[in-house]
């Protein structure tokens, strides 16, 4: 389901389809409708992505003034993604319904106090408390590849989708760099340690409050009000429409695939500057510079992901999408591997660099399949396949990274080995208007308009 703006709708500069969907892609461009609504999207999940993983790279300063334990910086770091679960999942229906643009502002604007709110706490109980609450602020991921998907047409809708979410995705990195520099400069002025890192969480959430309103006010979600695609056939209801997506195998698979990239991503962004701080020693300042690292990557990895997909679709169709998210998804986790084994600070720092890259990539490549699942139910799947990345992040938070089971390096190369286990699902992928990765298509020809469900 699709939903036009209220406003006067702004002509394209871009060439279009027949549905008014931008055939081309130039995300340096700032012309509305289309790149307009392109950076308005990646820049509030920005702001989502640099609230959430804003407290991280505090953690050693919080732990001494909370008295945090081992198992409460665990329990919060599960907590952040179980936030995020459900409420990805309910943000793709309220997508269908009221349309992204909406959706997405709102919810910014209902969790930005939340993100105020860290200053106050005072106990390992409101800790958790605040970190679960934020992370319902990733359910903007959704309505952003949402977004994208009804703006771009099949031929870009891969690259849009990727450096829409690649570039929102480096909110994080920005925040494991920033957030303990604004400690410093903070504290630079005598300020207690104790005040220090509770002031600059005003900067996370005015960032995020302000982008929202800049989505509200500038954004626009469809090119123009007659890009409705005309139907002889009754408009669904939104149960129907949850029904479909739900019973449609391939976004469940899908949601698996993501949790093994992008769960992986979120989980590694969650512990990578304590690892780095912990095992080699390293200070503070230096500890979020090389976490940094890891999340600064989605400037281009992603993006790289979503030109993968599509010129792989070029040459083999969405086949060839398939057999791209296989392959990127493999190196990635025997890089995961390689990563939890290396025993030196420059060698674990390149490894963690080139593994960044693929997993991230794999994001994009992933993203790059969900457009083709089902046009009906559209939000349903993208909320289940990205209500399953914060699914996968916390199944690895919680088995690999809570408590003290395992050392950090040894469950980092074991979370690289349910990477490379998972991606095996991707093979029972099917479509019959374009094959599998081992099927070639049904010859039997399907009205497109109806392809929302297993036939």
């Amino acid at each position: 389901m699709e939903h036009s703006s209220p406003r006067k709708p702004h002509l394209s500069s871009l060439p279009l389809d027949s549905e008014n969907k931008a055939s081309e892609f130039h995300p340096f461009s700032t012309s509305p409708p289309h790149m307009l609504a392109f950076h308005l999207a990646w820049l509030s999940l920005f702001s989502c992505f640099f609230s959430t993983f804003s407290i991280p790279p505090l953690i050693p300063i919080m732990r001494q003034n909370l008295n945090l334990s081992a198992a409460d910086v665990g329990a919060a770091g599960t907590a952040a993604f179980v936030g995020s679960i459900f409420s990805r999942l309910a943000m793709g229906p309220v997508c269908d319904l009221v349309g992204p643009r909406i959706a997405s502002a709102a919810l910014s604007l209902i969790t930005a106090p939340i993100v105020l709110a860290t200053a106050f706490i005072s106990s390992p109980t409101s800790f958790i408390l605040v970190r679960f609450l934020i992370g319902f602020c990733l359910a903007n991921f959704v309505a952003n590849q949402f977004w994208m998907s009804s703006l771009f047409s099949t031929s870009v809708v891969g690259l849009a989708n990727g450096f829409a979410a690649g570039w929102a995705n480096m909110g994080a990195g920005v925040a494991q760099l920033t957030m303990p520099l604004l400690y410093s400069f903070v504290k630079s002025f005598n300020v207690p340690e104790n005040t220090a890192w509770r002031v600059i969480f005003v900067v996370p959430a005015t960032f995020q409050a302000i982008t929202a309103i800049m989505v509200l006010i500038y954004g626009q979600e469809l090119p123009c009000k007659d890009s409705i695609k005309v139907s002889n056939k009754p408009k669904e209801s939104f149960l129907r429409l949850l029904f479909n997506g739900l019973m449609n195998y391939r976004g469940w698979i899908l949601g698996l695939i993501y949790g093994c990239c992008f769960g992986v991503e979120m989980t590694m962004d969650n512990i990578v500057a304590q690892y780095f701080y912990y095992r080699f020693g390293v200070n503070l300042q230096v500890a979020g510079t090389i976490a940094a690292c890891f999340g600064l990557t989605n400037w281009f990895a992603r993006p790289m992901g979503g030109v993968v997909s599509d010129q792989m679709a070029k040459l083999f169709g969405v086949r060839g999408r398939l057999w791209g998210l296989w392959a990127v998804l493999t190196v990635a986790g025997l890089l995961c591997v390689l990563m939890g084994r290396a025993n030196s600070v420059g060698g674990s720092i390149g490894v963690m660099c080139m593994f960044s890259v693929f997993v991230q990539a794999a994001s994009g490549l992933t993203f790059g399949i969900v457009p083709f699942v089902s046009k009906r139910s559209l939000g349903v799947i993208s909320g289940m396949t990205g209500s399953g990345g914060t699914v996968g992040a916390v199944v690895t938070q919680m088995l690999l990274f809570s408590g003290d089971k395992f050392s950090t390096q040894t469950s980092i190369s074991v979370m690289g080995l349910m990477m490379i286990i998972c991606t095996l699902p991707i093979s029972l992928i099917y479509f019959p208007q374009w094959g599998g990765m081992f099927c070639t298509p049904n010859e039997t020809s399907i009205d497109e308009e109806d392809y929302s469900l297993l036939v």
